[in-house]
C-alpha cells in the first residue's frame, strides 16, 4: 500500500510534466484510492484500529475527489 502511495505521485509529477501545469488528475485518486484500501485490508487483518480508522476517513476523501472529478467532467461535457 506505502508503495502504491508513492507511485502516486511519481504519476502526478509525470502528468503535470506533460500538461506543463500542476495538476491532480483522476489516476492520482484512483491510485490514492487503491493504496488506501490495500492499507485499510492490513489493518483490519492486523486488527490496528489506528491503521483502520486513519483510512477509513482517508477513503471518505478520496472517493469524494473521484466523485468531483467525474462530476466536473459531466458538466464539461
Amino acid at each position: 500500500g506505502q508503495v502504491i502511495f508513492t507511485f502516486r505521485f511519481v504519476y502526478q509529477l509525470i502528468y503535470s510534466i506533460c500538461k506543463n501545469e500542476s495538476v491532480l488528475p483522476l489516476g492520482f485518486w484512483l491510485i490514492s484510492l487503491s493504496g488506501s484500501i490495500i492499507i485499510l485490508i492490513y489493518g483490519m487483518i492486523r486488527l490496528d484500529p489506528i491503521l483502520i480508522l486513519g483510512q477509513s476517513l482517508s477513503l471518505v476523501a478520496y472517493v469524494r475527489n473521484v466523485m468531483l472529478h467525474n462530476w466536473e467532467q459531466k458538466i464539461v461535457e
